[in-house]
C-alpha cells in the first residue's frame, strides 16, 4: 500500500473551478525556463494485480546540482520530499499509481500516466500527465522525491497533499485542495492551498501561506509572516518579523511577536502572548487577549471581552459587547496616552500605587452603574445630569500626575482595583505557561493526525 493517502484524478469541471491565483506564480516559473538538455522519461508501467488493485511503479532519476532549483507540475498526486545530507548530485523520484482492477480499462488507464524529468536553464524540471475525463475519480498516485537538501523546491498539484521538510533553499508548495507540510526550511516559504490545512514548522525566512479554508499552524518563523485563511484557525509559536495573520471566521493565537503584528478575524478570538512590537487586533464577535505587551497596542472587538495582563506601553481597546480587564506595570518612561471603551460593559483597571498617571473615567447613563475606586487612589468621583442622563465621572492625578488612562463606558461600571505585582507576574506566568502547552498540544495533535492520514487509503476510489 501507499506510504500516502492517494490522491484522485479531478474532472474537467473541477479543474475549471480552480481559483486562476492558485499558483499562478508557480506555474510561470515551471514554464519559464528553457534548456536544450536530455529530457528523461519512463517506459510504459507493468501493472501488478493486488486484490481488486492495480498498481504500478515509476521509477528515475536526474542529475542535480549545488542549489539548483528543482521544479515540479503535476495535473494530480500526493507529492513526498525527502532530502539526505549528502553530497550526491541525483534526484531520485518515484511515482505510485493504482485503480481499481475490476474496471475494464485499468490497465490502459494506469498506461496513461505519463511523467518526464529534464534538466533547465536553473535545475531540473519533473512534469507529469494524467488522464482526461474518462478517469475522473479513479487513479491513485504518489509521487516521492529523494534529493539533497541544498536546493529551492517549486511544487504545482492539481489535487492531493504535498509534504516537504529539510529543505534549505527557498520552497513554493501549492496544491488545488490538499493539506501541505512542511518543516525546517533553510529559506523564504510560500505555501498555498484551495482548501486543506496548512503545517509548517522551523522557518528561517520569510513565510507566506493561503489557504481556501483549513487550519494554520505554524512554528517559529525568523522573517515575516503572513497568513490567510477563508474561515480556519491560525495558531503560531513565534514570528521574529513582522506578523499579519487574517481568517475569515477562526480563533487567532500567537505566542511571542517579535515585532509588528497585525491580527484580524471575521469572528474568531485573539490570544497573544508576549509582543514586543506595535499590534493592532481587530475580531467581529470574539474576546482579545493579550498577556504582555511592549509597543503600542489597538484592540478591537464587535462582541468579546478584552484582558490585557501586563500593560507596558500605550493601548487602545474598544468593545462593542463586552467587558475590559488591564492590569498595569510601573513604566521606566512615558508611554503615551490609554484609552479604554466599552458600550456595555464593566471597566476594570489594576493600578501600581506608584504609577504616576492622570484619571479621567466617565460613566455615561449612570443609574444602576457607578465609579468603585479603592481608597488608595485619591480620585474625585462627580454625579450630573446631562441632557437628562445621569453620568458619574472620576479624575485626578496619582502621584503627580503622567501620561491620561481615559475609560469610557455607556452602561457599565468602572473599577479601580490596587494591583498587587506579585499576583501579576505569577498569573502572567501562568497564561504564559498555558499558551506554550495549548501550542505544544495542537501540534501534537497536527503530528498526529498528519502521520495517521498519511498510512490510510481510501477503499473506493469512486466515492
Amino acid at each position: 500500500m501507499p506510504a500516502h493517502t492517494p490522491a484522485r484524478v479531478p474532472g474537467r469541471g473541477f479543474r475549471k473551478s480552480i481559483p486562476f491565483i492558485l499558483g499562478a506564480t508557480l506555474t510561470a516559473v515551471l514554464f519559464a525556463a528553457v534548456s536544450a538538455s536530455a529530457r528523461h522519461g519512463f517506459p510504459a508501467p507493468e501493472p501488478t494485480q493486488s486484490g481488486n488493485r492495480l498498481t504500478s511503479d515509476l521509477n528515475g532519476s536526474i542529475a542535480v546540482h549545488d542549489g539548483d532549483h528543482v521544479k515540479v507540475k503535476t495535473d494530480l498526486g500526493n507529492i513526498s520530499i525527502n532530502t539526505r545530507n549528502t553530497t550526491s548530485d541525483v534526484l531520485a523520484y518515484r511515482v505510485h499509481l493504482e485503480t481499481d482492477g475490476s474496471q475494464k480499462d485499468a490497465e490502459q488507464l494506469l498506461k496513461s500516466f505519463t511523467i518526464s524529468a529534464r534538466a533547465t536553464s536553473d535545475g531540473v524540471l519533473l512534469k507529469a500527465e494524467g488522464p482526461e475525463r474518462h478517469g475522473a475519480g479513479r487513479l491513485w498516485v504518489t509521487v516521492t522525491l529523494d534529493m539533497p537538501k541544498n536546493a529551492s523546491v517549486d511544487v504545482v498539484t492539481g489535487g492531493g497533499n504535498i509534504d516537504a521538510t529539510q529543505i534549505l533553499g527557498r520552497v513554493g508548495l501549492a496544491t488545488s485542495g490538499g493539506n501541505i507540510t512542511a518543516a525546517d526550511i533553510g529559506g523564504p516559504a510560500h505555501l498555498e492551498t484551495g482548501g486543506g490545512n496548512i503545517t509548517a514548522k522551523n522557518v528561517s525566512g520569510e513565510l507566506y501561506a493561503n489557504t481556501g479554508g483549513g487550519h494554520i499552524t505554524i512554528g517559529s518563523v525568523s522573517g515575516d509572516a503572513t497568513l490567510k485563511t477563508g474561515g480556519g484557525h491560525i495558531r503560531v509559536a513565534s514570528v521574529q518579523g513582522t506578523a499579519h495573520f487574517e481568517t475569515g471566521g477562526g480563533n487567532i493565537t500567537l505566542e511571542h511577536s517579535g515585532a509588528e503584528l497585525a491580527a484580524e478575524t471575521g469572528g474568531g478570538e485573539i490570544t497573544v502572548g508576549e509582543a514586543a512590537g506595535t499590534v493592532r487586533a481587530h475580531t467581529s464577535g470574539g474576546g482579545i487577549k493579550v498577556v504582555r505587551m511592549f509597543g503600542p497596542t489597538d484592540l478591537e472587538t464587535s462582541g468579546g471581552s478584552i484582558y490585557l495582563t501586563q500593560v507596558d506601553s500605550a493601548v487602545k481597546a474598544s468593545t462593542s459587547d463586552g467587558g475590559i480587564t488591564a492590569w498595569f506595570v510601573a513604566p521606566k518612561k512615558p508611554s503615551g496616552v490609554c484609552e479604554l471603551q466599552s458600550s456595555s460593559g464593566d471597566i476594570t483597571v489594576h493600578l501600581p500605587r506608584e504609577l504616576p498617571v492622570t484619571i479621567d473615567a466617565l460613566v455615561m447613563h449612570g443609574g444602576d452603574h457607578r465609579v468603585i475606586v479603592d481608597p488608595a487612589f485619591p480620585l474625585k468621583v462627580s454625579y450630573d445630569d446631562l441632557k437628562g442622563s445621569h453620568t458619574v465621572r472620576a479624575e485626578g492625578d496619582l502621584n503627580g500626575g503622567g501620561e491620561v488612562l481615559k475609560l469610557r463606558t455607556v452602561a457599565g461600571n468602572i473599577r479601580f482595583v490596587l494591583s498587587d505585582a506579585r499576583a501579576q507576574m505569577e498569573m502572567t506566568q501562568q497564561q504564559m505557561q498555558q499558551l506554550q502547552q495549548q501550542t505544544q498540544q495542537q501540534a501534537d495533535r497536527d503530528k498526529h493526525s498528519h502521520d495517521h492520514g498519511s498510512n490510510s487509503t481510501d477503499d473506493d476510489p469512486n466515492d
